[in-house]
């Protein structure tokens, strides 16, 4: 009676080391990155060690009689355990290996689009399969800059479109308005900004130490509405945004001037004719040479002398929280910022972000820094909503800012 006790208990222990081993097994096929040669071999040995308990265990129920100290109830509980463990070791695997590679897509160019969290799917996946999603998700643009001469500043009345309607449409004395709608069942807000003379470039006073938080800048620097600027890096992964990426310019003085090796992306700021310009491959003085008074860099452009981007798939940046800079053909600029939802699952992609700015007219626009960095702040107020890698609604330190201020 006693025999066949014990073949219960090895069937539920050889079941869960079956899908333990099998699950670090798969991961390591497709990845040494989380678990390394060794430990696949190490799984495997284990694995067909299980199974043979496996087999074994269903010999000793099969050949001897339960035991009455043995009660059902405690076998149906356990082998109820036992089993969503299972089912939840294979719904793993299918959602992560399976046919359907909408969350391999998503996963993968989402974590490698960050600095600091790209091993997110390098556990899970190979250079090689990492390297066929992104080949299927890409920003593509020309290498060309922005011609400022398309930037005319002519106003019109004449509302072609709803969207026109809803840039063109305000008082004479507004400085901004803020129009409201969801991108993939998330919130976003496009504040439109009426006098471009208006914008500049905000740093945080702790420049290549640490960063501060947008209401902070905000209300320190006296801006009445701002976005989160530029990208930065953390070389300790605890600077705190403290080190911006590449060229940065405030009020005509280069802050940092360090190379930004990107295809996609490269200065984004505006000229002393209040122009928004995207340059690329330029230094801090190649950019003042050229008329730059304040930037920050990312990328991608999104949008060239009103040419879209080729962008394939979702773009290769995944979805997240996303802030873009735009400017229209009539000098409006327009800030846009689109949250993620609670898991930070969801958000803007890439094409998102470019055509909702073609949308409302922008003929230049670019993709600024996103994640836990994108926010909005009104006279002091932060009105979105980030969510950072604890899922705690809350923004984190930046190095900098575009700002409007009376």
């Amino acid at each position: 009676m006693k025999t066949r006790k014990k073949g219960i208990i090895f069937l539920w222990v050889s079941i869960f080391i079956i899908f333990t081993s099998l699950v670090f097994y798969i991961i390591g096929k497709n990845s040494s990155y989380l678990v390394t040669d060794f430990y696949k071999r190490l799984a495997l040995t284990v694995l067909i060690l299980a199974i043979i308990l496996l087999v074994y265990s269903v010999f000793l129920i099969i050949r001897f009689r339960f035991s009455p100290a043995f009660k059902k109830v405690k076998i149906i509980i356990i082998s109820i355990i036992i089993g969503l463990y299972a089912l939840g070791c294979s719904t793993f695997l299918l959602i992560i290996y399976g046919p359907i590679d909408n969350f391999r897509t998503w996963l993968i160019t989402t974590a490698m689009s960050t600095m600091n969290h790209q091993y997110y799917c390098k556990w899970f996946y190979s250079n090689d399969i990492i390297n066929a999603v992104l080949g299927e998700n890409y920003v593509y643009n020309d290498g060309t800059s922005t011609d400022p001469s398309l930037i005319t500043f002519d106003k019109t009345e004449v509302y072609a479109n709803e969207y026109e309607k809803d840039v063109l449409e305000h008082d004479k004395d507004d400085l901004y308005k803020i129009i409201r709608f969801k991108v993939n069942d998330c919130d976003a807000y496009l504040a439109v900004v009426y006098d471009p003379s208006k914008i500049s470039v905000g740093v945080s006073k702790y420049i290549g130490v640490g960063g501060q938080y947008i209401y902070d800048m905000t209300k320190q620097q006296g801006a009445v509405l701002a976005i989160n600027g530029g990208g930065f890096y953390d070389p300790n992964y605890n600077s705190n945004g403290g080190n911006p990426l590449g060229v940065t310019i405030a009020d005509g003085k280069i802050i940092t001037d360090d190379p930004y090796n990107s295809s996609g992306g490269g200065i984004i700021g505006f000229d002393l004719f209040n122009k928004l310009i995207l340059m690329r491959d330029a230094t801090g003085t190649q950019a003042l040479d050229a008329g730059i008074r304040d930037a920050v860099t990312m990328g991608p452009f999104l949008i060239v002398n009103g040419k879209m981007a080729n962008i394939k798939g979702n773009g290769g940046w995944g979805y997240a929280a996303r802030t873009a800079i735009g400017q229209r053909k009539d000098g409006i600029v327009l800030l846009l910022v689109v949250d993620s939802n609670e898991f930070r699952t969801k958000g803007a992609s890439i094409r998102d972000l470019a055509e909702i700015m073609e949308r409302y007219g922008a003929i230049n626009a670019a993709n600024l820094d996103g994640g836990t960095s994108s926010a909005m702040v009104i006279n002091n107020k932060l009105i979105n909503d980030p969510i950072n890698s604890a899922l705690e609604h809350k923004t984190r330190g930046i190095p900098t800012i575009f700002k409007v201020v009376e």
